[in-house]
């Protein structure tokens, strides 16, 4: 009976350390929010190369379903008015677009992506009527990238952006597209226990 009663009590302090973890060892916490800032370069499809600014918001789904983990929301702004390489002094294109971006996470350190934005273009140029020289169009961006971590929540990102500019002279599209090359600050923290 005593071999018995001490198998037992061995048997049950071999096991106890299989229940000794009670929490995870990780949860993600902080906002699932990255703001980042750019410079871009584009052809434009009007009259050469324009540069400039960029700034993009993505809010990431990071605590909702499983099928939902990737998937978030991109807002982006451009301002491209610098670095003219054709022969239209006043020529601009701004964009202010927004909608759905899928981030691949299974790399730790190299996140590749793509995105479809659709919002609203503006454009300033010279033109045959002189009163006519600006318009604003419906603006669908697909576009893809991939961002590196340089520094524990700091990432650097190349991207690459088609945009259809629709129903512009004579029921044609424009096409400007180019890269943006930025730096974004993802909100999200790994607290460890």
């Amino acid at each position: 009976m005593r071999l018995k009663l001490v198998l037992a009590a061995l048997f049950l302090a071999a096991a106890i350390p299989v229940f000794s973890q009670v929490a995870p060892a990780a949860t993600e916490g902080g906002l699932p929010l990255v703001v980042g800032a750019g410079f871009s370069d584009f052809y434009s499809d009007w009259n050469g190369r324009l540069a400039g600014p960029t700034v993009w918001v993505d809010w990431n789904f990071y605590h909702g379903p499983s099928f939902l983990h990737g998937f978030g929301i991109e807002v982006e702004g451009r301002d491209l008015n610098y670095g003219r390489t054709g022969g239209v002094p006043n020529l601009r294109q701004d964009t202010a677009e927004g909608g759905a971006i899928y981030t691949w996470r299974h790399y730790r350190n190299f996140h590749p992506y793509g995105k479809f934005l659709a919002g609203i273009g503006s454009i300033d140029f010279q033109h045959i009527r002189p009163k006519y020289s600006h318009d604003t169009r419906t603006v669908y961006a697909p576009g893809g990238g991939v961002e590196y971590r340089a520094w524990r929540n700091v990432w650097v990102r190349g991207d690459y952006e088609y945009q259809v500019w629709t129903d512009f002279f004579h029921h044609h599209a424009m096409n400007p597209q180019g890269f943006t090359i930025g730096v974004s600050y993802d909100f999200k923290h790994i607290h460890a226990y």
